[in-house]
């Protein structure tokens, strides 16, 4: 009897532990950097996706502020040719650092063991890009990128430990465009991204295990009459986690086009299909300061097998506060 009480005591505490921890993190998916098929690059990052707690949407009544830069590095090689600034062209350098700005709401409100988060962010960047074989001239800006917002992100306890998470992302293409420019923070199209994220929690070694799933449908783009295909975008997460608050794990990403491009220049590169795979480790913290839930992470994700993508590295680092 006493060992079933302690039992019921341990879960309540974890329960109680999960819900302090994840409205300390930002439990929705973080958008990254523009990279799309049109550009050589698209909406999607390799493995900054996946955050921790991905599945867990709390059932408290929270306001979740974060603050997630983004700096990418990355080389598109002189054998491949793919559409940039109205011309099909090789052979260039990227320096992205893109910062978002973002507001997660709780709802407070359980429906069946179903939870429920709105999200808006609002991102600016700043772009480099030159042209190592000289065919284009070298370009740099900062801009406001497209805004993303989730209207619903709809959150399920299959049980204690297992949890999902469902949720459809929208960007707006808001963001400085120009089809003369190399440097171009916004994509000048919607995009929609189905998105079901999963976290399986095993408390007795304190370890957690994430994935998110989505799919990308970009609209046509309306300068260019280039439409970029739709792209599967997988991220996982293994996180393990110490009671002095600290958490070391790993995090991988692929990235796989499903199908060819279409439309414009498109037409003439053969679609630009490609996909890109990386992996790297991450840190991360979670505590309070003067009463408030605060968390951080950092990472880096090293792509080391890509096509018709640029080949890079990537490093992230996200600030989150909780308020009530």
């Amino acid at each position: 009897m006493e060992t079933s009480v302690r039992q019921a005591r341990k879960r309540s505490g974890l329960r109680k532990d999960i819900t302090a921890v994840v409205c300390a993190a930002v439990t929705l998916t973080v958008p990254v950097a523009s990279r799309a098929t049109e550009g050589g690059i698209g909406r999607p990052l390799t493995g900054m996706q996946v955050m921790p707690y991905a599945g867990v949407v709390p059932p408290t009544s929270d306001w979740i502020f974060s603050i997630t830069t983004i700096y990418y590095e990355g080389s598109l090689g002189t054998s491949k040719t793919l559409p940039v600034a109205g011309t099909v062209t090789a052979g260039l350098n990227y320096h992205v650092s893109y910062t978002l700005l973002n507001a997660v709401k709780t709802w407070g409100v359980t429906l069946g063991g179903w939870n429920f988060a709105t999200q808006f962010g609002v991102p600016f960047q700043w772009t480099s890009a030159s042209s190592f074989n000289g065919r284009l001239p070298n370009d740099k800006a900062t801009q406001f990128a497209d805004i993303l917002f989730t209207p619903v992100v709809a959150g399920y306890h299959l049980t204690k430990t297992d949890h999902v998470a469902l949720s459809v992302q929208m960007y707006a293409p808001t963001g400085a465009y120009s089809t003369s420019r190399l440097a171009n923070a916004g994509q000048n199209t919607w995009t929609f991204i189905p998105t079901i994220a999963y976290t399986k929690l095993l408390p007795e070694h304190n370890i957690e295990l994430s994935a998110n799933y989505g799919i990308n449908f970009y609209t046509a783009n309306d300068k260019t009459h280039y439409h970029n295909a739709p792209i599967s975008v997988l991220d996982l997460l293994a996180l393990k986690r110490f009671t002095s608050g600290w958490g070391v794990g790993v995090v991988g990403g692929w990235i796989q086009q499903i199908s060819d491009d279409s439309g414009g220049l498109a037409d003439v590169i053969g679609g630009a299909k490609g996909h890109s795979v990386g992996i790297g480790p991450m840190v991360t913290y979670a505590g309070k300061v003067s009463g408030t839930p605060v968390s951080a992470s950092l990472r880096w994700v090293n792509e080391f097998e890509v096509l018709n993508r640029p080949k890079g590295n990537a490093v992230e680092l996200s600030i989150s506060a909780t308020f009530q």
